[in-house]
């Protein structure tokens, strides 16, 4: 192949997303040309409605994925918190990138201000992630969550001009678009859990097309592989969608032993209940079958209600 098409959303953040892929195979195949298929998607379109009213987050993928179908584009590139655990039959996960920071981040308009601690009382903090806004909520049971939505300049532009006195956001975002100064705290994985797949980009072609799987594997991190296997494996166990107040995160050790974690949260009664697991690498979906089903088994299952 002399030419791959790289079909990406526009945002800032999801070109460089997909420069970084198109930049290390290039280092590895100077040889390939790339063709850019830009797309502005359903859910970068319609930024006034919520994200688990409107479809998910899987907005983010349908039209890159309509581009593959149509053969205007040979592979995809998301982020891969974006991407539903369910992968629709086409279509197959090809690579995943070495993992970010998976943090998240606090971002402060006051510049005394430097933790979640130092927030005043009644603080207004921008996030419409549910994950996020109820480990917040144990955190500062007293501050006010805000929902906000929009790429990362969109979002600071809004912190600046006086609508919220703090923001909540992937860490890694800020950092790859070079804005890690405006990061006032990165919150500790052990204080608020990320999402599940959180800092990890991948690559996404259909089933079919075996022919770019060489190129792609070139890309293939397989420590990050088996952390995200276990925490997508949480996801499936759940069954959970952008509506589910679920966190996971998996992590290898100097050891090589992949520690896995899991967090259940309650939007109604505060409630939360965490599960974690240990073992081989190489045991990486199963270690997350086990931390879901030691929630099930403490009742996850009823308090995320109604989604199942």
């Amino acid at each position: 192949m002399t030419t791959l098409r790289i079909a990406t959303r526009v945002s800032r953040l999801a070109m460089w997303q997909s420069q970084w892929v198109a930049d290390s195979l290039k280092s590895k195949f100077p040889e390939l040309k790339i063709e850019w298929v830009k797309i502005v998607t359903e859910g970068d379109k319609r930024l006034a409605e919520s994200l688990a009213e409107i479809g998910g987050k899987g907005l983010f993928l349908k039209e890159l994925e309509t581009a593959m179908l149509a053969d205007e584009a040979d592979i995809a590139v998301h982020s891969l918190k974006d991407v539903p655990w369910q992968m629709p039959e086409p279509f197959v996960l090809a690579a995943c990138m070495p993992r970010a920071n998976p943090a998240d981040a606090l971002v402060c308009r006051d510049e005394s201000c430097k933790t979640l601690a130092d927030l005043p009382e009644g603080a207004i903090v921008g996030t419409s992630s549910l994950r996020r806004g109820l480990q917040l909520l144990r955190l500062r049971p007293d501050i006010i969550l805000k929902p906000i939505r929009g790429n990362i300049d969109t979002r600071l532009k809004k912190l600046d001009d006086g609508n919220y006195d703090a923001l909540v956001l992937a860490s890694c975002g800020l950092m790859r678009l070079e804005l890690k100064n405006r990061i006032t705290q990165i919150i500790d994985t052990d204080i608020m859990l990320p999402a599940i797949g959180q800092g990890v980009v991948v690559v996404e072609r259909l089933a079919k097309r075996d022919d770019l799987q060489d190129l792609l594997q070139s890309l293939h991190c397989s420590q990050t592989h088996a952390c995200i296997t276990a925490e997508r494996a949480i996801s499936e166990r759940l069954q959970t969608s952008c509506k589910t107040p679920v966190a996971g995160f998996a992590e290898i050790d100097s050891n090589n032993q992949l520690t896995v974690k899991g967090l259940v949260l309650s939007e109604n009664t505060n409630q939360q209940l965490f599960a974690d697991s240990k073992g081989s690498i190489k045991s990486a979906e199963q270690l997350g079958i086990n931390v879901a089903d030691e929630l099930i088994a403490d009742g996850a299952l009823e308090l995320l209600g109604e989604e199942h």
